[in-house]
């Protein structure tokens, strides 16, 4: 625990160092990364170097203890010892809560991408309850839910689609939905009554902000085309369909749901940059694996995380065996009490490894 402290403690001076530097001052954008990045660890760097002081100070009183001196003044230091040590138990424990709560994208919008796996049609469909879900349950929170690019499969479902969440708390309670949902159900073109099983993938994306990182125009290539509409006097007639793609990564994204080219550029870049910044946080989880990114399980999205099996009404979070036989009231929306479980599971976990 206290190793951690200190590496952010250096880091935290190296910051002190740069925003001082004039290269930095004069680039406004990153001196606004290095300052986020200062205010997100003054906290638990200010709890280190309390705890510290607290520290040399009981040092210093017990070495008093082992000198010689009158009853009357050795009572005294016993009892400012024993103050001292309740202060750095209160310290310590507040140093413990601080990384284990830790995640500064807590407060953050997040982007969420929902696309079919196997299952042909009947995996479409549940990519579309998956959505429906998922806003519902943005519904009931006052959250504000908005459609940013999808891809239509036959019957009404969904080959992706991909949405932004804005709210108090949507991260925090949807981070954990990231991974392989599977369905285990009688499809609706299944002629013969057999229950089929279907996945879905769902990712979660922390929406960054424009201090996060800085895209580079040199790195993208932007491509216009004429979007694909559902004919008649709907067809789109100018090429208001925008693919960005981002050199280095070799990510793309491609929006067409807005009639104006520009919106539809303003969205897909939004969506590249949340998915940047996945990566880089993906990167940074692999080389510190019990840093504060620790989640339920791997957290890998090839890891099945959850099943909804219909014949029994039971959804099943495999990371934390909790079994709920309420299916229609989770997929309508009511998933409070699947993501109190899985935060609190996550608490728990993250202490462990203090």
């Amino acid at each position: 625990m206290f190793e951690q402290l200190e590496k952010l403690e250096k880091r935290f001076e190296e910051l002190e160092q740069l925003l001082g530097s004039n290269e930095v001052v004069s680039n406004q954008a990153l001196c606004a990364k290095y300052a986020k990045e200062m205010a997100d660890l003054r906290e638990p760097v200010a709890l280190l170097r309390q705890y510290k002081k607290l520290l040399k100070e009981t040092s210093d009183l017990e070495s008093e203890l082992s000198q010689k001196h009158d009853k009357d003044f050795l009572d005294l230091v016993k009892k400012e010892l024993q103050e001292l040590l309740v202060k750095k138990n209160e310290v310590e424990q507040r140093i413990k809560s601080a990384l284990a709560g830790e995640d500064k994208d807590l407060g953050r919008d997040i982007i969420v991408e929902v696309r079919q796996g196997t299952g042909g049609l009947e995996a479409g469909l549940f990519a579309a309850d998956l959505y429906r879900m998922y806003t519902q349950y943005a519904a009931t929170k006052g959250w504000k839910a908005e459609l940013m690019s999808c891809h239509e499969s036959e019957l009404g479902g969904f080959k992706e689609v991909v949405f932004s969440v804005k709210g108090k708390e949507a991260y925090k309670r949807l981070k954990f939905e990231s991974g392989v949902h599977r369905v285990q159900r009688v499809p609706a073109t299944e002629a013969q009554g057999r229950i089929h099983t279907s996945t879905a993938t769902v990712a979660v994306l922390v929406e960054p902000e424009e201090v996060d990182f800085v895209i580079e125009p040199k790195d993208l290539r932007i491509d216009t085309y004429r979007a694909s509409g559902p004919g008649g006097q709907h067809m789109q007639k100018s090429d208001s369909a925008v693919r960005i793609t981002h050199a280095p990564s070799g990510v793309v994204v491609a929006c067409q749901d807005e009639r104006s080219q520009l919106k539809n550029k303003t969205k897909a870049m939004r969506i590249l940059r949340a998915r940047l910044l996945d990566i880089k946080q993906q990167e940074e989880s692999k080389k510190i694996s019990a840093a504060r990114k620790s989640q339920i399980g791997s957290g890998d999205r090839s890891e099945k995380i959850r099943t909804y099996n219909f014949s029994d009404r039971r959804v099943t979070d495999h990371r934390i065996n909790l079994s709920l036989y309420r299916l229609e009231q989770v997929l309508d929306g009511d998933l409070d009490e699947l993501s109190e479980a899985l935060i609190k599971a996550q608490e728990e976990k993250t202490k462990e490894n203090l």
